[in-house]
C-alpha cells in the first residue's frame, strides 16, 4: 500500500488594521518542496513541478489563533484555499515595532487523524501598518522588480525563467531594491510605510517569490497572487482583473491611506492603475511604470499617459528616474 502523504498548510502573509484583518492560505498534501541556495536545475524543475501539481485538501476545518489567544475558524474551499476576513479589536497591541502580528494556523482536531505528521502548527504573520505611515506602496512583480518576460512572444521567457532558474539565480531589476527602501522610509526617514505586492502569478509560486524577496532584501509585505487556472477549470473567470480587485481590497481596508502604484508597460498595469486613480482620485499619489522596451506597447502607454491628469504618472527606464521624481514630489528625502 502507498503511504499517505503528510498534510500541510501554506500560509500567506496577511494584512489588516487595528480592528480588522485578512489572512489567506491553502491546505495541501506536503510535497516536500524546498528552495535551497545553489541547487541544480533538475531540483528546481522538480520543485516547480511539485508546486504546480499540488494536491489540495478540500472542505477541511481550519483554525487561526492570534498571539492574544483568540481563535477563529473557517473551511478550505474545493481548491484547498481558506480566507479569513475577521473583525477583532486591539490588533495593534499585538504587533512588534515594525507592525507585524504573529499567528498560527492549524487543522482542527477532528481532522488530525488524517494528518500524517507530528506538526499541526503552521506559523505566519500579518501586517498592521502604523497609523503614522505616510503612504502605502502597491507594486507589481513581473517585469517591475523581477525580469520575467511577460511581453515576450507566447510568454516563453516567463516559462524559461521560472522553470529553469532557481530563485537565487534571478536578479532584481537594477535599482529597484534601493528605490523601494527609500519609499519604505519615506520623507520622515522611518521604516513604516507598508508594501503590498500584486501579481498575476499563481499562488503555487508563493514560496519561490518569497525566497527571492528575502534574498534580495526587498521591503517585506503581503504577496497577493491568484488561483492557477487550467484549460479545464469550470469555475467562472473573475469579472474584475486580479490586480484591480486586490488594489480595491486594499483601498477598502485602509480608508485613510494614500498609495503609490508601481508597475510596468508590459501588460495592463497602466490601464488598471489609471482606472483606479480615476475612480479614487484622492487616494493615488503617483503611478510609476517601468518601460519594458517594447516599441508597440510603449507607444500605447504613452497615449494613456498623455490623456491622464488625475495623478502624477511617469514611464521610467531606470529606478534613478523614479527616485528623482519621488524626491521632487516630496515622497522621499
Amino acid at each position: 500500500m502507498f503511504k499517505k502523504k503528510a498534510l500541510r498548510i501554506n500560509t500567506y502573509i496577511g494584512y489588516g488594521t487595528n480592528n480588522r484583518f485578512r489572512a489567506t492560505g491553502r491546505a495541501l498534501e506536503d510535497e516536500n518542496v524546498n528552495f535551497d541556495l545553489n541547487q541544480s536545475t533538475f531540483k528546481t524543475l522538480k520543485n516547480i513541478y511539485r508546486q504546480l501539481e499540488s494536491d489540495e485538501v478540500r472542505d477541511t476545518p481550519i483554525e487561526i489563533k492570534l498571539s492574544s489567544g483568540k481563535k477563529f475558524e473557517t473551511h478550505s474551499d474545493k481548491e484547498g484555499y481558506y480566507n479569513f476576513e475577521i473583525s477583532s479589536e486591539g490588533l495593534e497591541k499585538l504587533t512588534d515595532k515594525e507592525g507585524w502580528l504573529p499567528y498560527v494556523v492549524s487543522f482542527k482536531s477532528d481532522t488530525l487523524s488524517k494528518v500524517i505528521s507530528d506538526q499541526n502548527i503552521f506559523p505566519c504573520h500579518m501586517l498592521i501598518p502604523s497609523a503614522d505611515a505616510e503612504f502605502g506602496i502597491i507594486s507589481d512583480i513581473d517585469d517591475t522588480i523581477l525580469h520575467t518576460g511577460v511581453a515576450s512572444l507566447f510568454k516563453w521567457r516567463v516559462i524559461a525563467n521560472t522553470i529553469f532558474k532557481n530563485f537565487d539565480k534571478r536578479l532584481p531589476i537594477e535599482g529597484t531594491v534601493h528605490f523601494y527602501k527609500k519609499l519604505r522610509l519615506g520623507k520622515n526617514n522611518r521604516s513604516i510605510n507598508p508594501f503590498f505586492y500584486v501579481s498575476n502569478s499563481p499562488w503555487n509560486l508563493y514560496d519561490y517569490l518569497s525566497a527571492f524577496f528575502e534574498k534580495h532584501l526587498f521591503p517585506k509585505g503581503p504577496i497577493l497572487l491568484r488561483d492557477f487556472r487550467t484549460p479545464f477549470d469550470k469555475t467562472p473567470k473573475p469579472k474584475i482583473p486580479h490586480k484591480q480587485s486586490e488594489i480595491i481590497n486594499l483601498l477598502k481596508m485602509y480608508t485613510d491611506m494614500k498609495f503609490i502604484l508601481i508597475g510596468d508597460s508590459g501588460e495592463k498595469d497602466a490601464d488598471i492603475y489609471t482606472k483606479i486613480a480615476k475612480e479614487h482620485p484622492e487616494r493615488i499619489l503617483a503611478i510609476y511604470l517601468r518601460n519594458v522596451n517594447h516599441r508597440r506597447k510603449e507607444k500605447r502607454i504613452k497615449k494613456i499617459i498623455q490623456s491622464f491628469d488625475v495623478a502624477p504618472i511617469l514611464l521610467v527606464h531606470t529606478s534613478d528616474e523614479a527616485i528623482k521624481h519621488a524626491k521632487q514630489l516630496g515622497f522621499i528625502h
